[in-house]
């Protein structure tokens, strides 16, 4: 079965991708990062949904990067917002999906995957740079040029099929692919019992997916 190394964090978007990659044939290698962040709960969520969905196997890689601050998901001094925000968020991790990448990038290499999978999404989303497809496009060329295989003619590929996707579509996607959500994180501040805040913009952006979907929000909230 051909490999392809996929990015999980454990919320709804990386479950939909990890099962989309499976439905196309793939045999997964799931990938999750303790990064720092605050709500470092999302570890447990993505070793769930590796289990739910049969993940050939599942690496979570100590990576951190919390130290360089400048981020509301690292820096504990900094707020989560719990209203709207203009402009790029202060939930933003700077170059997070860069180094995520590179990182699944070179075990992409080990494995013998041409295939990297990220669940990045463009239209219902926080307005992340990196989270855009001209950053996907440019990351494609930088695989190609920056290792052994790519030089030798074994061209990745940058799989990012939920960058154009709704979030209601994407629920609808991962619930006719058999995701279980209720195993997933998305909220930026959950409590010590794993509830989410309901007031973070991770948490509108999936009330309102589940509600455009017409399908039941199983999120446990703290109000």
């Amino acid at each position: 079965m051909t490999r392809a190394v996929v990015l999980l964090s454990g919320g709804l978007d990386s479950a939909t991708l990890l099962a989309v990659a499976r439905d196309l044939g793939f045999s997964c290698h799931a990938l999750s990062f303790d990064y720092g962040q605050r709500h470092r709960i999302e570890l447990d969520a993505a070793r769930d949904v590796a289990r739910q969905l049969s993940a050939a196997e599942h690496r979570v890689v100590t990576l951190d990067i919390g130290w360089m601050g400048a981020s509301a998901l690292t820096d504990s001094s900094i707020a989560v917002p719990d209203s709207p925000t203009t402009g790029i968020p202060v939930t933003y991790v700077p170059a997070r999906n860069t180094i995520f990448l590179s990182i699944a990038l070179g075990w992409a290499e080990v494995l013998g995957a041409r295939d990297i999978f990220i669940g990045v999404n463009a239209l219902d989303y926080s307005g992340y740079p990196d989270c855009r497809p001209e950053f996907i496009s440019a990351f494609q060329q930088l695989a190609d040029l920056a290792t052994r295989a790519g030089v030798e003619g074994r061209i990745f590929r940058i799989n990012a099929p939920l960058v154009a996707m709704t979030k209601a579509d994407i629920i609808r996607t991962g619930s006719r692919l058999g995701v279980d959500y209720t195993r997933t994180m998305s909220c930026y501040s959950p409590d010590a019992a794993g509830r989410a805040c309901g007031r973070c913009d991770s948490c509108r952006l999936r009330a309102k997916a589940f509600a455009e979907a017409g399908v039941t929000d199983p999120t446990r909230y703290q109000m």
